[in-house]
């Protein structure tokens, strides 16, 4: 199973919480216990001992979230209202892009944390290494078909209806030289999928040994060992240990923020208006959602 993965599921149901305001979305993050617990059950083929840990993991970890990382995606996105009505650029939209990471790094150190996170990391069986290679094989195939294609005509169209669809979700429809300017930026991009296949591979094969080597970890000094090992681990899947992928995200994550910055500055005053009226509500939803129990 990957603890991270499972952080990334619980940050991204909080920020889609917040995002789209719909009921069925906040039904999603009311249960992401349970859903989180389907999913690494999916991957590892828990057995009901460790079931039972995780659950209790995934609900602890949920009542944090909730209580602590909720208010402060509230605030961003009061921040965010702040500036939306103005123009912006690169490094204004980067920085919001990290004051979010922040959040998912808030998380990650918040699972760690957990004693359970290193009770179930250690307690995997052959029988479910093996799962979880079958798993990411069969993962890796559909990512291959659905982002990896080899033309990129159909690359740049998949990604295109994708920034369109979150564009949308934000300033309403967005006319014809707006959706140019869309097209334009992503077939220029240096999105490479080979390089970013190499690296999803890699991250997998690190979580797979490394949980290979902590496997069985018992005593005091054997598991301050084994948290060290894991923690070694979610900073590679963090920050990559190959200098030209981290060369690589670098300009990508620049190249984004270049786009997402022209495409606001093309946008109208009712765009904006717009905007800034959905991150309002976001924020309320955000709140309320922060309280419930």
């Amino acid at each position: 199973m990957s603890w991270s993965r499972i952080i990334r599921l619980l940050l991204a149901a909080s920020l889609l919480a917040v995002l789209a305001g719909c009921s069925a979305v906040r039904l999603a993050y009311n249960n992401m216990p349970d859903l989180g617990y389907w999913w690494v059950d999916g991957y590892a083929d828990l057995n009901e001992p460790q079931s039972l840990l995780l659950r209790a993991e995934l609900a602890r970890l949920h009542d944090w979230h909730r209580k602590t990382e909720l208010p402060r995606i509230a605030d961003l996105l009061g921040q965010i209202q702040q500036v939306a009505p103005a123009d912006t650029n690169a490094e204004q939209i980067c920085r919001l892009y990290a004051d979010t990471r922040a959040r998912f790094d808030a998380v990650t150190a918040q699972a760690l944390a957990q004693p359970g996170t290193l009770a179930l990391a250690t307690r995997l069986t052959p029988a479910q290494f093996k799962h979880l290679e079958a798993r990411f094989a069969k993962g890796n195939q559909e990512w291959r078909r659905e982002r990896g294609s080899k033309d990129r005509t159909v690359r740049v169209a998949k990604r295109v209806e994708t920034e369109l669809d979150r564009a949308e979700q934000f300033y309403g429809t967005l006319d014809d030289p707006q959706r140019k300017l869309l097209q334009d930026a992503v077939s220029r991009s240096a999105f490479d999928p080979q390089r970013f296949f190499a690296e999803r591979v890699r991250r997998q094969q690190d979580m797979l040994e490394t949980l290979r080597s902590i496997s069985g970890t018992g005593s005091n000094t054997d598991t301050t060992q084994a948290t060290t090992t894991l923690r070694a681990y979610v900073e590679r899947t963090s920050r990559s240990p190959d200098p030209l992928y981290r060369a690589y995200a670098a300009t990508a994550l620049q190249e984004n923020c270049q786009i997402y910055a022209r495409l606001h500055n093309s946008t109208t005053a009712e765009q904006r208006n717009r905007a800034v009226a959905r991150l309002a509500a976001y924020e309320r939803d955000a709140r309320e959602l922060s309280t419930q129990h």
